[in-house]
């Protein structure tokens, strides 16, 4: 069996006064350089040989890989070919039948069309494009690389930097709708695509798996859809918004579990280094296993059918001449009646905390301050200053709930069958690793309830 990962090389400047040869990588293309090593080495792209072309951009995509991954020796391990730079697919063939049979695993950082040509010669689901700094990885079921055979092999995976790094997708994401004059109908309806549109481009990001950002943004795009749509299903007769909201619903319980491992995990990653660092480590690695697993539920969830018909029916609904015509019967007072029974439930819930308060009943007192929130949205202009109020409330009561669920997972690293005892040095980092979230959950329940009413702060907003 022999692995195959054909790396093209990331974007290049395009002066005139240059030959192809010499062309640099632009600004852009040293950041997907350095977004994509990382990625490369967990796929273990980089564990084999590695053949450069003699380009300047593909040695610099080289050098930008070394640079970000100094541990492994890229630049001195690989190796540089003057017939890597091409852009014929029979070329490129043609040197890698030409190689000894002992290569079972080997990275090319070459060009396209070259690499794209070749890999769609190779395997029959190939992708149809290689963008700069793209990688396809290919097994192929021969011993010898001169016995290529067409159509022969499997397209593993493939990757790009737009979905391992969420900085480099901001630049093609779904621009964001002008809304600043639109009535509220208009408003939310165009607010709805988009957030439709973002979860769709985020997709891929979240199943690469490499940069936490994706699942966040993905997490908030979905839940501020199901927030705004229930906000509405409590004022409006809508056919379907019922039905099409419990997808939505679905599907972000999936990814709940994972957007938690991942805080944990960069809470426990930013400790400096030294002994606490090191008593943690075994947690770490046991949460990064979790975290694995988790993700590879997440992304089995996005291929399949019942997602993509939930996601389908939520855009059929809210694209709708019906949802249309319903929200265009929408009204401000309506939303302010909403709006102040929502007001009303939380300041109750407010008022009622104490030092015995279970965890339980701050979470749901979370999960009303975003959907008071997110109402609010629907009508920012009426309601900026309670807007501006709630941000520094949502952020405690989000601390508050990342807290309890840490302790959790302290709790169930502790009692998990550990391969290895736990050492000493270990247990005292989690004794007071835990203490000090024990601490920091007290000190914002204390804070909680100082927190003057909400119900205030909107009848103060008609005079701001």
């Amino acid at each position: 069996m022999k692995h195959l990962f054909l790396i093209r090389h990331a974007r290049a400047m395009r002066p005139d006064d240059i030959e192809d040869r010499q062309r640099p990588l632009s600004p852009r293309g040293q950041c997907q350089a350095v977004a994509m090593a990382p990625a490369l080495q967990r796929l273990g792209a980089l564990d084999g040989e590695l053949h450069v072309s003699s380009a300047l951009r593909a040695q610099q995509t080289l050098q930008a890989l070394d640079t970000t991954l100094p541990e492994l020796g890229l630049a001195k391990r690989a190796q540089g070919h003057e017939a890597l730079y091409t852009f014929e697919e029979k070329a490129l063939l043609q040197w890698l039948q030409a190689l000894d049979e002992g290569n079972d695993r080997l990275a090319l950082i070459g060009h396209n069309p070259a690499l794209l040509a070749l890999a769609q010669r190779l395997s029959l689901k190939a992708p149809k494009r290689l963008p700069t700094g793209g990688l396809i990885y290919l097994t192929l079921p021969t011993d010898t690389w001169r016995d290529l055979g067409h159509h022969t092999g499997e397209t593993r995976s493939t990757l790009s930097p737009v979905e391992v790094s969420h900085t480099l997708f901001q630049r093609k994401a779904p621009a964001p709708p002008q809304l600043g004059r639109l009535k509220a109908p208009t408003r939310i309806q165009h607010r709805l695509m988009y957030q439709y549109r973002m979860i769709r481009s985020l997709e891929a990001g979240v199943s690469a798996g490499h940069d936490p950002e994706f699942l966040h943004q993905y997490r908030v795009n979905l839940r501020r859809s199901r927030a705004i749509g229930e906000a509405l299903l409590s004022m409006l007769d809508t056919a379907g918004l019922r039905r099409a909201l419990k997808g939505l619903r679905r599907h972000a319980r999936v990814t709940s579990e994972l957007r938690d491992l991942d805080v944990m995990l960069e809470n426990l990653i930013r400790q400096p280094a030294g002994e606490v660092r090191e008593s943690l480590e075994p947690m770490v690695v046991w949460l990064q296993a979790q975290a694995r697993e988790v993700r590879r539920k997440v992304r089995e969830n996005l291929q399949r059918r019942r997602y993509a018909q939930d996601m389908q029916a939520w855009q059929e609904l809210i694209a709708s001449p019906q949802f249309t015509k319903a929200l265009a019967r929408l009204r401000t007072p309506q939303i302010d009646r909403a709006l102040h029974e929502r007001l009303a439930r939380h300041d109750a819930r407010l008022t009622s905390l104490d030092d015995a308060t279970p965890d339980a009943a701050i979470h749901r007192l979370r999960k009303q301050v975003k959907r008071i929130r997110y109402l609010a949205e629907l009508a920012p202009d009426a309601y900026q200053y309670l807007l501006e109020q709630l941000e520094e409330r949502q952020e405690r009561l989000g601390e508050f709930q990342d807290l309890c669920t840490q302790l959790d997972w302290l709790d169930s690293f502790v009692n998990a069958r550990q391969e290895r005892p736990l050492t000493e040095e270990t247990r005292d980092a989690m004794r007071d690793r835990a203490s000090q979230l024990v601490e920091r959950k007290d000190m914002i329940r204390r804070a909680l309830r100082e927190l003057p009413s909400l119900a205030d702060k909107v009848s103060l907003s008609s005079t701001h």
